[in-house]
């Protein structure tokens, strides 16, 4: 007879307060993210815009390391958007980098 497993139990703190335990250790990709935290790839951009709302107060802030494409080696310095984009405006290719993050002091 086999018996049921036991669940784990559940990491103490919020979502937010995980990511940002996550991001002080270094840089980190959405999926990265959301592999470590236990939620869904596209929750991560919403939860990290709040984030970095809320790190100033803390004297942190959130850091980006932007995406590029691997096809031209275009990188979108400009972008401000957590998540990775779809293409490159120089040549179209599709081979783009994820963006990555970490907390880092002011």
């Amino acid at each position: 007879m086999t018996t049921p497993e036991t669940p784990a139990p559940a990491p103490a703190g919020t979502v937010r307060e995980r990511l940002a335990d996550v991001l002080r250790e270094g840089p980190a990709t959405a999926r990265d993210l959301s592999q470590r935290i236990g939620i869904r790839e596209h929750e991560v951009a919403d939860h990290l815009t709040h984030l970095a709302r809320s790190l100033p107060h803390r004297g942190e802030r959130l850091v980006t390391e932007p995406p590029r494409c691997l096809d031209c080696d275009f990188v979108f310095a400009e972008r401000q958007r957590y998540t990775r984009p779809g293409h490159c405006p120089r040549c179209r290719g599709r081979r783009v980098t994820q963006p990555r993050f970490h907390i880092a002091a002011t």
